[in-house]
């Protein structure tokens, strides 16, 4: 009975953070470089830095971190499980009892609300309009690393119904370049390119790292998808430097995210302790489409894998096997080959991002004479920059504690050892994770 009570909190939560996840055709790129852009809000941002007490006197609150662990295995926590002691508790419980080390929680989900109480007044009125939260954030985040969890903050981006009511001039707009488009699920975006919502985001980031938070995620790091894409019109990337390249404005603004989140003196106002890293600054991730690392195309949304790792420090594809098309790689229902699904496209996002060349243009690449189709040189990375999502949820298959392990043995035998596993209801597999003593490394 507690279980249906729970997931009747959860609501239409779980059912967009499930159904939320499409592949779409081709777009084409150019490379170019990125521009970066200071908002109103960005100077508070930047004010806050030099009115923040002197590193030298010590005095700043201090927030207590947990290094990242490795291998990190991680599992995703809603926002309203959050804000729900009992089931909140009972996650806790289970990553004491298994191997899992990490926790994701959303710090803003679909809805465009946040989870928690901020200081910065221009998130105010999307913790008051949330559907659900944690008041006691900073406290359930510090019992966290008493128990040794490292925590991810979830900060969903450019999908924000929210913000595009709040501010329609920063969104989506359907072609008659006026009215705010929305996708079949009703959910509207904002535009890639509008650039005072780039430093809106960062706002958020500081908020959420000076809360606790260890590291950051960035998902919906895309443009949209799932809806009448004839009657669509991105007004901000008509106007950008880059006005028919998705994958250059995309990247321009992780270029932006980037250096705003690698620059310890945003975050100053706290002493930061315990990071695990040389600097006082958050570990960032981005969550991509699984088939980006298959597909050297921007699969019409903007994402192209090269054009990503460079500004995070992990990327996680979301392989879920039940999000592949019918008979991909000729396995009929992909649900019934969960190991071959995620053995296949781990194996191959580990090749591309090793990879010294590409036929993917980008900000950080070099074009290698003047061959057709055309080079590029790129900065190499190792598969350490990669973590696996891995689907612990019923959508389109069955999934049982085997079909959860054997995509976890799958990204292992890949060569990737980080992983994190999604499951919208939070009701996680117990039988496919081992005890906290198992260490499982790839063969």
């Amino acid at each position: 009975m507690t279980q249906l009570v729970t997931l009747a909190l959860l609501g239409t939560t779980a059912l967009f953070a499930l159904l939320s996840h499409v592949y779409v055709p081709l777009f084409d790129v150019t490379y170019s470089t990125a521009a970066n852009v200071v908002s109103d809000e960005q100077e508070r941002v930047t004010d806050s830095k030099h009115s923040a007490p002197s590193t030298n006197s010590d005095d700043r609150p201090t927030v207590a971190h947990v290094p990242l662990p490795s291998p990190l295995k991680a599992i995703y926590m809603t926002a309203c499980v959050a804000g729900t002691p009992s089931f909140r508790e009972r996650l806790v419980t289970l990553i004491e009892e298994t191997e899992i080390n990490a926790v994701m929680i959303d710090i803003k989900d679909y809805s465009g609300g946040i989870s928690f109480p901020p200081t910065n007044p221009a998130w105010q009125p999307a913790w008051q309009h949330a559907l659900c939260g944690a008041p006691d954030m900073r406290a359930f985040i510090a019992s966290l690393h008493e128990r040794g969890i490292f925590v991810i903050g979830r900060i969903t981006v450019f999908q924000d119904p929210f913000w595009a009511r709040e501010r329609p001039h920063l969104a989506v707009k359907r072609a008659d370049g006026e009215t705010v488009w929305r996708d079949h699920k009703g959910l509207s975006f904002i535009d890639v390119a509008a650039k005072e919502y780039w430093s809106h985001i960062v706002a958020l980031a500081v908020e959420a790292y000076n809360l606790g938070f260890d590291e950051l995620n960035f998902d919906y790091v895309r443009y949209p998808s799932d809806g009448n894409m004839q009657d669509i019109a991105f007004l901000h990337t008509q106007g950008s430097a880059w006005p028919t390249d998705k994958p250059a404005n995309l990247e321009a603004f992780f270029a932006y995210l980037h250096e705003q989140l690698s620059d310890e003196t945003n975050f100053a106002a706290y002493r930061h302790e315990h990071t695990g890293r040389a600097s006082s600054t958050p570990w960032t991730s981005a969550d991509l489409f699984g088939m980006t690392t298959t597909n050297t195309d921007d699969l019409s949304i903007g994402q192209v894998i090269e054009r990503a790792v460079p500004y995070f420090d992990f990327i996680a594809p979301m392989v879920y096997p039940s999000h592949y098309p019918s008979n991909y790689l000729g396995l009929g229902n992909p649900n019934d080959h969960p190991y071959t699904i995620v053995k296949h496209a781990m194996t191959s996002g580990v090749d591309r991002i090793r990879a010294t060349t590409t036929v993917v243009a980008g900000f950080t690449h070099e074009r290698i004479g003047t061959t057709t189709p055309p080079m590029y040189r790129k900065p190499s990375y190792g598969p350490d920059r990669l973590r696996t999502w891995i689907q612990d949820f019923d959508y389109g298959g069955d999934y049982d504690a085997a079909d959860v392990r054997t995509q976890i043995q799958a990204s292992y035998d890949a060569g990737v050892r980080d992983w994190m596993i999604w499951a919208p209801s939070n009701l996680y597999t117990r039988a496919a994770l081992r005890g906290p003593e198992d260490e499982l490394v790839a063969r």
